[in-house]
């Protein structure tokens, strides 16, 4: 079962963060801890967050504090289009640690996390169709993991 939403808040305590671009705008991170199941049926329990954006005014009068539980779910949104123009690489779909991005015909899939009030609001996901460059990423980096490991158990020995 998906926990509450939870109101995040700096390590002072503050839950509305101000824009370094513009004083009068910020968010305030919320997070969940979600039941996900990707698309080869793997469950796991997940932590995931969103930013809530607005005035700081508007942030401030919800008078939500650090810790806080409230309404609603995270889900996922995954699109072909970039969702910010200037740096669309930010929200890259990107396959675990592998670091390879996932696409669809060759081109990147975009995915960002949206707070929604509608606790029935769903997940939207594309599939990706490179998943052999993902598997041999994958195997790439458990083997390169796995040599300093046997490195060091010789050198116990």
């Amino acid at each position: 079962m998906n926990s509450k939403v939870r109101v995040s808040g700096t390590t002072t305590g503050n839950v509305v963060v101000v824009s370094e671009n513009n004083p009068e705008w910020g968010y305030i991170r919320v997070e969940q801890n979600r039941i996900t199941v990707d698309e080869n049926g793997f469950a796991k329990n997940k932590l995931i967050s969103a930013l809530i954006y607005g005035t700081v005014k508007d942030l401030k009068s919800f008078g939500w504090t650090k810790g806080q539980e409230i309404g609603g779910i995270i889900i996922a949104k995954d699109q072909l289009t970039p969702f910010n123009k200037t740096n669309p690489e930010r929200d890259h779909k990107v396959a675990g640690k592998t670091g390879i991005i996932c696409t669809v015909g060759g081109s990147p899939i975009y995915r960002k996390t949206f707070y929604k009030q509608d606790e029935t609001a769903k997940d939207v996901y594309i599939q990706h169709d490179n998943a052999e460059d993902i598997k041999m990423a994958a195997l790439e980096q458990e083997q390169s993991e796995a040599v300093p490991e046997a490195v060091d158990s010789l050198q116990e020995g």
